[in-house]
């Protein structure tokens, strides 16, 4: 008798991608400013936050980039793969705790910070952002399918969100000084976006809305089959590893050209590419990122991956890297915080888990 074929099962970042999760824009709202907002928004869009808080984004935006996720889909299903979305939710609703309110919430278009998915588990991330405390919702008529399906389900401990977890003095830091995070070890929180699967082996970066509490929380959640390893980072505003540190494949790494400190030593028989510059122009809107998320690629199977269409020269590098790159339109989208990685979930890769070291 064959074994019944796990519903959630996903090891790595390249094993043939069989069902993903693809996000949503409908509902966006911008999140409410905050400290958290301070430390990881470009400052050039502190004001947009500041006025807007609460309030939906640009009808205009919110459409173009809906448009780029409904392509994105679509060409998943081209590909053969199972492509499933979330409820619309309203975003534009202001919620309270007993200690604490939000003037609205942010958006259901990135699975990839608010669910991890380890092997056969699907975990709820504990993030940090007050405006994210209930974004999971979106996500939970998939999740409680899956479960009924036989997925294992938990979620890491609801987080408070006091004042005690936030520096509300915080300021960057310059030069060679340690990066001054924003939280600290209050309780255990991370967002999902900053750890990267291979096999038995997790990368994490430590940042902005992923302590060390939390690190070690999934590190003792998931057990001894794992090891996470907490990368280096040249970054004064670290949030979420997809782009610094990309493994593409077996034996294959992206990593960003100056991020880097030092790439871990279970790697020095990879093959290592540094990301060419984005050529995306000045004109093109960030309100939560730089133009790095040129990086933020999806890999359908170890030579297929997803990539901006206007990104030549990371098409060119990619192709002599040995990839099939698959251009996709998507800087609209990459206009609220996300590329082709954040905004999709892989749920079920073909594969076992195994060691690539």
């Amino acid at each position: 008798m064959s074994q019944t074929k796990p519903i959630v099962s996903s090891y790595n970042e390249w094993d043939p991608l069989e069902e993903v999760i693809v996000g949503t824009m409908e509902g966006a709202s911008v999140p409410p400013w905050h400290v958290t907002l301070k430390a990881t928004m470009p400052e050039n869009h502190w004001d947009f936050y500041k006025k807007n808080g609460g309030k939906l984004f640009p009808a205009e935006q919110i459409k173009a980039a809906q448009l780029e996720l409904d392509n994105l889909a679509h060409i998943l299903e081209q590909e053969g793969v199972i492509v499933r979305r979330p409820d619309p939710v309203d975003f534009n609703r202001p919620y309270s705790t007993p200690d604490w309110k939000s003037e609205g919430g942010l958006y259901s278009a990135m699975p990839r910070d608010v669910l991890l998915v380890i092997g056969e588990n699907i975990i709820e991330a504990p993030m940090p952002w007050r405006s994210r405390h209930h974004e999971v919702n979106s996500f939970r008529p998939l999740i409680k399918e899956y479960f009924n399906k036989g997925a294992k389900w938990s979620a890491a401990p609801k987080p408070q969100l006091l004042d005690e977890l936030y520096d509300y003095n915080y300021q960057e830091g310059s030069g060679n000084d340690p990066v001054n995070y924003v939280i600290n070890d209050f309780e255990p929180v991370f967002d999902a976006a900053d750890f990267t699967k291979c096999g038995k082996d997790i990368f994490v970066l430590k940042s902005h809305v992923t302590n060390d509490a939390g690190i070690k929380w999934l590190q003792q959640h998931i057990g001894d089959d794992y090891t996470i390893h907490k990368i280096d980072c040249n970054d004064r505003h670290p949030m979420h590893i997809d782009t610094t540190f990309v493994p593409l494949a077996p034996g294959k790494l992206l990593i960003h050209p100056d991020r880097m400190n030092k790439i871990p030593e279970m790697f020095k028989s990879w093959d290592i590419m540094k990301a060419p510059a984005p050529v995306m122009p000045d004109s093109q809107v960030l309100y939560m990122s730089s133009k790095w998320l040129t990086m933020n690629t999806f890999m359908i199977d170890s030579e297929r991956i997803l990539v901006e269409k206007n990104e030549k020269p990371t098409i060119e590098a990619l192709k002599k890297f040995g990839m099939k790159p698959i251009p996709c339109s998507f800087y609209n989208f990459n206009t609220f915080g996300g590329g082709f990685h954040c905004a999709t979930l892989d749920i079920r890769r073909t594969g076992e888990l195994k060691s690539y070291f």
